[in-house]
């Protein structure tokens, strides 16, 4: 199996923890979904094979599947453009989208209580500064999803916000659009998601504006954007069975790091569970073979 955490193409637009992406002219742009791997906002220095391919694959799914909902910014996979003088392997983990202009809140969405949102009902009985009911345990279902942004980081960690403070940065209407379109394709994908047997606890959103229209970009509930628990395992007041990186949190969590760089390396048994529980994501949700 290949690993690619490094891409070197002309044209490089913007690289982010996991994302090279690369300016392919006339409002175009070619994603590309290495195999890097972050956890806690901070990039790992081991690649997880075929990640980058998962990561692709699912998210052109899952942008065909809610493109009733809004518009997105999938134009292709980059294995189906003819013009493109890339390697399969690089293909296999891109897309071509059109370029959009980014709007710097990342839309979190959560319909079970977990992550951060448990940590900080702990700390103070709320989830995103909003008091919630008193006895929640780990992966208790909120009676409707709750809509709890966090700041874009470039560098470092991304960081909790209030709807109040979001409305400050982007505006009264277009947080209440965010808010709303978000909770639609969360509750669209959850729903879809839970006749696979696989509970979406939580995802993240990001938009863009196109042309002046609101336009859902990057990725789209990936194992990397979202928490997949398997629906036959799932019990309230524990860990849930999971097909997405909390595995990888929880290990480096049991090695006792700070959450700040330099991460550790990851053992090949972690990177091979870790492998396969994308995998499995992908061939659990879109009954497909990963190309």
């Amino acid at each position: 199996m290949t690993t690619i955490t490094e891409t070197s193409l002309p044209n490089m637009f913007h690289k982010g923890k996991v994302r090279d992406t690369y300016d392919l002219g006339d409002g175009k742009l070619l994603m590309v979904a290495t195999d890097r791997i972050s956890a806690f906002d901070v990039v790992l220095p081991t690649g997880i094979p075929e990640k980058g391919a998962v990561l692709c694959q699912i998210s052109a799914f899952w942008f065909e599947q809610t493109s009733h909902l809004i518009p997105n910014h999938y134009i292709a996979l980059a294995a189906e453009v003819d013009d493109l003088d890339i390697s399969r392997e690089i293909a296999r983990r891109s897309m071509v989208v059109r370029r959009a202009e980014r709007i710097d809140v990342e839309c979190v969405v959560r319909g079970y209580i977990t992550g951060s949102a448990l940590s900080e009902y702990r700390r103070s009985g709320t989830v995103s500064g909003k008091p919630m009911p008193e006895g929640l345990v780990e992966g208790d279902k909120f009676p409707e999803p709750l809509f709890t942004p966090t700041t874009k980081a470039e560098v470092g960690h991304d960081e909790a916000i209030t709807v109040e403070q979001m409305e400050e940065m982007v505006g009264k209407e277009l947080t209440q659009r965010l808010a709303e379109t978000s909770i639609n394709i969360y509750s669209f994908a959850r729903d879809l998601a839970q006749t696979k047997g696989i509970i979406i606890a939580d995802t993240k959103f990001e938009f863009g504006l196109i042309d002046g229209r609101l336009t859902l970009i990057d990725e789209l509930l990936t194992p990397d954007s979202s928490r997949f628990w398997d629906a036959s395992g799932y019990a309230p007041g524990k860990s849930q069975p999971n097909y997405d990186k909390q595995y990888v949190r929880d290990w480096l969590d049991e090695q006792g790091w700070d959450h700040e760089p330099p991460a550790p390396e990851l053992p090949d048994d972690v990177v091979e569970r870790t492998h396969q529980r994308y995998l499995e994501a992908f061939k659990t949700l879109t009954e497909r073979t990963l190309a």
